[in-house]
């Protein structure tokens, strides 16, 4: 069977055969996906699924101001894929998506995949410079994008003469604006014809920083996708139709991207969208009174619930999932002494899509994440990949009917070994099974859930006048799990004060998603390196640990 993908951009730059990961299919429910030319749309599956369980009248996308059936929201993915359809977009086409968590941005994402072209999502808090890296990678021919996020965008795609006129159209827009995504859908026809795609066909790019802050796209096929709504999603989180999802990941991360909209999808369950930003005590407030039983924020976020859980109750809420991060033991306790619930852990990874290891609420052992998840295996290896003893610190090596496939990138070969795929991680696994989270083997630092590469932050520093130097490593921290420090060496005359710290904050603030600044800036006489001027990361992560329950100082 030939691909229905004409655009051949992203499966002619797909790793070697000899960096693939393996991907295994060993249950049953898995059996259908193996054949690769298995005719398959990931969006035709799931709304054809909701079909069959007799959910197409039952609610599937809540907001304050509208709540579509599955239906109905099947109508409308099929109006904007005939208004993509008519842009002259062709399969295998990339597609720019950037926008917060709302229904327009669940129904555009739909509608993209359902067309055989290529989502590419976006965080919405990114500039223009992380931007213009993800466009120059992607090469998208086209952007959908929320009105009130345009700015940013439209000045990564002036910066050059091949993105400058790049078709681009607005979605939530409010009143009917002419041109708007909204505007040309509802002069559209609601029903359509799904992309012929197969099982290999390329659904989405999911972007990640890399830990030399250069952005890896990880590429996942249709198969990909609703592979791992068989895994986790089926034995472990197990939601039902009757579930109201809610949760603050955004749809751009895979952690969000699964949660709130395609494992929803699989269960027939609904997601509530709001309209104004959660904060702890906000998301609290609406599980009551949206009646939310299912949630997705990240540990840092539970933490500061908890109070607000204690004072306000949790409503009808069974189950909440804490992934992003490291969950410590303290805020996992902190959180059931509040609502009575037992966290549902995980780890995975961009790479793998979603979570691979994680225990159900009933299955937790305290310190632990959980065993690996039915359709994987993992297992912790030295550095030649040789399998350790129980109780023996590691490597984290997995596999399953999900790994890693960088788009055009050296660095899958440090990712896939062997068929085996290294998230990143240090762990240990105990005598029953379970994983035991240590440490990242790399540079990321992974704060409140998000992914920020220290060399990132350096070079963002470096761009301003009075630095000379920097490095930038992760702290430990109880709120956020850990904190992005920077180590500054500053020019000679430059004051090493806090009015300098803030200067060189809001320096990165605005030169990056604001999630990635130095909430500590340390000036410092010198860095440590190496005899061949290697800055010594290792260094000041020790001196940054020992330091975590120290004032920290400011000047050299």
């Amino acid at each position: 069977m030939l691909s229905a993908q004409v655009d051949r951009f992203v499966h002619d730059r797909l790793p070697p055969p000899e960096q693939e990961p393996e991907l295994r299919y060993d249950l049953p429910e898995l059996q259908a996906l193996q054949a690769p030319d298995t005719p398959l749309n990931l969006v035709q599956a799931l709304f054809d699924r909701a079909q069959a369980h007799g959910h197409a009248d039952r609610p599937f996308l809540r907001s304050d101001e509208r709540t579509l059936t599955y239906a109905q929201a099947r109508a409308e993915v099929n109006r904007l894929s005939n208004v993509l359809a008519q842009t002259g977009l062709q399969p295998g086409n990339r597609v720019l998506l950037r926008g917060g968590n709302s229904v327009a941005m669940a129904l555009a994402w739909l509608a993209v995949v359902q067309s055989g072209l290529i989502a590419v999502a976006t965080m919405p808090l990114l500039r223009a410079t992380e931007l213009k890296a993800i466009i120059d990678k992607s090469k998208p021919s086209a952007a959908l994008c929320d009105a009130k996020l345009q700015d940013e965008l439209k000045a990564a795609l002036a910066q050059s003469p091949e993105t400058a006129a790049l078709p681009l159209r607005l979605f939530n827009t409010g009143d009917a604006v002419d041109g708007s995504l909204e505007a040309l859908a509802r002069h559209a026809s609601d029903t359509a014809t799904p992309c012929p795609t197969r099982a290999d066909d390329i659904a989405l790019l999911a972007f990640t920083s890399g830990t030399t802050g250069s952005p890896k796209a990880a590429v996942h096929s249709h198969r990909d996708v609703l592979a791992a709504c068989e895994t986790w999603p089926r034995h472990v989180l197990r939601a039902t139709p009757d579930d109201i999802v809610m949760g603050s990941p955004p749809l751009a991360f895979t952690f969000g991207l699964g949660g709130l909209l395609i494992f929803p999808m699989w269960a027939g369950a609904s997601v509530y969208f709001p309209s104004i930003p959660y904060t702890p005590e906000a998301m609290v407030k609406l599980i009551g009174q949206v009646g939310a039983t299912l949630c997705y924020p990240a540990p840092t976020f539970y933490r500061q619930m908890a109070a607000f859980a204690q004072q306000h109750g949790i409503g009808k809420l069974r189950i909440s999932v804490s992934a992003g991060e490291g969950l410590p033991d303290a805020t996992r306790q902190l959180w059931k002494d509040a609502s009575g619930l037992e966290m549902l852990d995980g780890i995975g990874a961009t790479e793998m899509f979603h979570i691979f290891i994680s225990a159900a609420p009933a299955d937790v052992k305290r310190g632990a994440i959980g065993r690996v998840v039915p359709g994987y295996q993992a297992k912790i290896v030295d550095e030649q990949g040789r399998e350790l003893p129980r109780g023996t610190v590691g490597r984290l090596a997995v596999k399953g009917p999900t790994g890693c496939r960088y788009l055009d990138d050296p660095r899958q070969a440090a990712y896939v070994q062997d068929g085996w795929n290294f998230p990143g991680d240090a762990f240990m696994q105990d005598a029953d099974g379970y994983f035991v989270y240590q440490a990242r083997t790399d540079d990321m630092i992974i704060t409140a859930g998000y992914n920020v590469a220290g060399p990132e932050v350096e070079a963002a520093l470096l761009q301003h006048p009075a630095v000379a130097e920097c490095g930038v490593v992760g702290r430990p921290d109880d709120e956020r799990g850990m904190i992005v420090v920077a180590y500054v060496v500053l020019k000679p005359g430059e004051v090493a004060d806090a009015a300098q710290a803030k200067t060189l904050q809001d320096h990165v603030k605005h030169t990056l998603a604001p999630y990635k600044y130095p909430r500590d800036v340390v000036f410092v006489a010198q860095l440590p390196r190496t005899e061949t001027g290697k800055l010594q990361r290792f260094a000041l992560r020790k001196r940054a640990t020992e330091s975590a329950t120290l004032p920290t100082p400011t000047t050299p």
